[in-house]
């Protein structure tokens, strides 16, 4: 009687379709030819980055792709995708145990298991979390019967979410004093608001980063990922191409509450036992009136007011997924959740690495990095993570990636393009730091934040062309004291001055 065969084994393997594992995927299977990468996922597509282009030193822009595994297969041949969730990690044995009963050996893994949505009152049938497509195109599918909804949560998905939706009642609930405190202080906020609250809708700027193509898979049903299953993040730009619609004829309508957050849901039948009043969508400079409609669900706000939606969008961030591979095996874990990585993306455990937005960054960053869950780290981290096995692999030594020197991410908000660099906030500088502004109505938004007369972020939204000279002074730490308020003159050409 023959043998039952042994577990496949692999000298590399990959946990996570995002954009994260498929670029550590691919930059191992570019060094070793010859060896077989495992890639484990649970989705039936995978996310490829795309037109990938340097515009600087450290920003960069680039396409996603969502794509059928196989695509990957076929330009990798020594890519081997298995599409199973992951069961179990016996970390001290080399193995991973998949949700279909099969096991892989490895010498070298990567976890890029990414970070699911950290949802308001979980197991809410009326509770949307918006992660990757799927859920994407569920709340489109909502949308169009909505004639209102409340959205949760201040990070980049719910500033695009709001700007994006037409057609319906829009109460964003902020537990901030401004719009966008992930990326912007104040200032840039109330420069943003007019965008929202105006009527007629601009034609998009031009900001390709993001395709959904299934190449390859044409008049075939687009392979969707089950729903208990955690896709990956979406890329850039990932409401292009849905239409975000609700059954109303206006364009815009959105109104912000701020400096609170939910404190309890009720369905309609809860809701009209409180007897309690619920408000209508408030009108410019009125008080609050009575809601005449019964809705199928009811928001309390901790600052006492009630509405009534269609259904509520919980965009308020995600944490690290790191359940699968917790059981059995002692990672050392940030405070944020993440399986904590040194300089060289390893964690705690021998031969495990991490990147992407299930890792914490534990080295000791640059003065002017730090780590944000965002699509530019993701394949920054994924990259730099097989460089880093294959040199350990190989016996050499290799350096922080440059990448790693100063944060730099660009976007696009409100039709606006949106580069931030370094500490654009301040974060973590202490009081001794300064601000400098300049401010063009409807038109650019350009604060720098210094220390000591050397610049050390900046927030740049709309067309100016100040990015790359920005860059440069933060990284190399010149003393601006001398060029005072001329820094930001739009009469001088900065560029002229550092050449």
């Amino acid at each position: 009687m023959a043998a039952a065969p042994g577990p496949a084994r692999s000298r590399f393997a990959v946990v996570g379709g995002g954009i994260a594992g498929v670029t550590c995927a691919e930059k191992l299977a570019v060094e070793f030819p010859s060896e077989d990468i495992f890639l484990v996922t649970a989705s039936p597509v995978i996310k490829a980055v795309t037109n990938f282009k340097q515009i600087s030193k450290t920003l960069e822009e680039f396409d996603v792709e969502e794509q059928p595994s196989s695509l990957l297969e076929r330009r990798y041949t020594n890519i081997k995708v298995i599409q199973s969730g992951v069961k179990q990690l016996k970390s001290d044995e080399h193995k991973i145990f998949t949700e279909d009963g099969k096991e892989y050996m490895y010498e070298k893994l990567c976890l890029c298991a990414g970070a699911i949505p950290k949802l308001i009152f979980e197991g809410n049938p009326y509770v949307l979390g918006i992660r990757d497509t799927d859920s994407a195109q569920a709340f489109q599918k909502h949308l169009a019967q909505a004639q209102r909804i409340v959205v949760v949560g201040n990070g980049g998905i719910a500033l695009e979410l709001v700007y994006e939706i037409e057609g319906c009642e829009v109460i964003w609930a902020i537990k901030d004093k401004a719009i966008g405190n992930t990326f912007f202080d104040a200032g840039a906020a109330e420069f943003l608001i007019p965008k929202l609250t105006a009527e007629k809708r601009e034609t998009p700027i031009e900001c390709k980063r993001t395709k959904y193509t299934m190449e390859g898979s044409e008049k075939k049903e687009r392979p969707v990922a089950a729903s208990d299953k955690v896709g990956s993040a979406l890329g850039p730009d990932w409401h292009e191409g849905l239409h975000l619609k609700g059954t109303k004829e206006f364009s815009h309508k959105v109104h912000i509450e701020k400096l609170c957050e939910v404190k309890k849901i009720h369905l309609q039948q809860e809701f009209l036992q409180l007897q309690q009043m619920s408000l209508a969508f408030p009108k410019e400079e009125k008080n609050a009136e009575a809601d005449e409609v019964l809705w199928p669900v009811y928001v309390e706000l901790t600052n006492g007011k009630i509405y009534g939606c269609d259904f509520i969008v919980s965009a308020t961030g995600v944490v690290p997924n790191v359940k699968p591979f917790l059981d059995g095996n002692n990672f050392a874990i940030g405070e944020d959740g993440g399986l904590k990585v040194d300089k060289h993306m390893q964690t705690s455990l021998p031969d495990i690495y991490a990147a992407g937005d299930i890792c914490t960054a534990s080295w000791e960053p640059s003065p002017v990095w730090h780590q944000m869950r965002l699509w530019t780290q993701a394949r920054q981290m994924g990259w730099y993570a097989a460089k880093c096995m294959t040199a350990d692999a190989l016996g050499e030594s290799i350096d922080l990636d440059f990448s790693f020197e100063l944060f730099a991410h660009v976007t696009k908000f409100f039709n606006y393009k949106v580069v931030v660099l370094g500490k654009y906030n301040a974060q973590g500088l202490g009081l001794d730091h300064e601000l400098m502004l300049r401010c063009t109505k409807g038109q650019e938004y350009v604060k720098v934040v210094m220390q000591n007369g050397r610049m050390m972020g900046a927030v740049l939204i709309g067309e100016t062309d100040l990015e790359e000279t920005f860059e440069n002074l933060i990284l190399n730490q010149m003393d601006l004291s001398a060029y005072g308020e001329d820094l930001l003159n739009p009469d001088i050409d900065i560029e002229d001055y550092f050449d």
